[in-house]
């Protein structure tokens, strides 16, 4: 199935003409939003499809080079799927650097051509390095029948590469919980929280997450059922990046039903916990002008108004002009965190 449609779209290439999607991150974030995607309640952002077309040909000086670019990555991609192996997105660039010139070019390209198809990119062939990393009650094998043990109290282990080949998940874990930081992940990780506190599984995208981390949430969902929260900094940055796990993002819309997971609670840093724990205020950061740009925005983002409880909260940090790190909690009392903070709210339900 998947041979026919590249050899589909080979014939295309054959006349020198290639017609690709304009990639979305050329364009402006805001005019993404209003312009090229849709917000369904139960998937996320995804793209409307209306179609903002560039033609790419052989014969025409100013596309020539990016036709040539375009047709290198295309017969990898044959190639990979006639074989069914695999390749990253690096793995192609290294094998022409000279033609590519950077890496940018190949992961726009492998983008633009799994947007045309609508087809996600590891259908492609083409998986994305991992930067994240998962740690837990959570047993599983790999596409090539290697078994990855997570449980681990004091490693963690990384996301895989290849989620979609991910068999056999085995977990005890009440929960998963999306950190948003990696040096609050090793934080917790040192303390021991999934044995001491709940069975549980924790990962963290070291930041914005990259697709890998995305997939293993939405597939955990997928396969466990069970309750999946984020704790995140009680900053507009952190808010985002839980966002992107809840919603998706919009340079990644076009596969929004395999990354994005609806269910996705806000644990914590609320921005109501600073004045409910008295927060010190020397461990309080006044917003910034891009921070209070960025709240702003969100506050306008159409999934805002499924969460009442999350505009408010974010209204409330609007107010007080105001955003705290989850480390801040250490300045009420080391360990506080692990010890006081996570343990309350999960058992009293301090999740909006």
């Amino acid at each position: 199935m998947e041979s026919n449609i590249f050899e589909q779209k080979f014939v295309a290439v054959g006349k020198l003409r290639v017609e690709l999607l304009e990639h979305l991150n050329s364009m402006d974030t805001q005019h993404e939003e209003e312009e090229v995607s849709s917000f369904d309640s139960a998937i996320g952002l995804q793209m409307s499809w209306r179609k903002s077309v560039t033609t790419v040909r052989s014969d025409c000086s100013s596309s020539v080079t990016k036709f040539a670019h375009i047709l290198k990555v295309l017969s990898t991609i044959y190639k990979l799927v006639q074989s069914n192996s695999y390749a990253t997105k690096r793995d192609i660039y290294y094998n022409d650097t000279q033609l590519f010139g950077s890496q940018r070019i190949v992961d726009s390209i492998v983008d633009d051509l799994s947007c045309m198809l609508r087809i996600p990119r590891r259908k492609l062939h083409v998986l994305a390095t991992s930067k994240g990393l998962i740690s837990g009650a959570l047993c599983y094998l790999e596409e090539d029948g290697t078994r990855v043990d997570c449980h681990s109290s004091s490693t963690a282990v990384p996301v895989s590469s290849n989620v979609g080949g991910i068999r056999n998940i085995v977990s005890s874990a009440k929960f998963v919980l999306i950190v948003e930081k990696d040096a609050t992940f090793q934080r917790l990780l040192d303390d021991e929280l999934c044995s001491k506190l709940f069975p549980c599984i924790m990962i963290t995208g070291k930041g914005v997450p990259d697709v890998n981390s995305r997939l293993m949430v939405r597939k955990l969902w997928d396969t466990l059922h069970i309750p999946i929260f984020a704790l995140v900094d009680a900053d507009p940055h952190g808010i985002e990046i839980m966002c992107i796990y809840k919603y998706g993002s919009v340079a990644m819309s076009f596969e929004a039903h395999s990354l994005t997971v609806p269910s996705v609670m806000w644990l914590g840093l609320l921005p109501s916990d600073l004045q409910r724990l008295r927060v010190p205020e020397d461990a309080l950061i006044p917003l910034t002008h891009r921070d209070e740009n960025k709240l702003s925005s969100l506050l306008k983002r159409p999934y805002l108004t499924c969460q009442p409880a999350w505009q408010r909260e974010m209204e409330l940090m609007q107010q007080n002009k105001v955003k705290a790190e989850i480390q801040s909690l250490a300045s009420i009392a080391p360990g506080f965190l692990p010890q006081v903070y996570l343990p309350n709210k999960l058992r009293y339900g301090g999740w909006i």
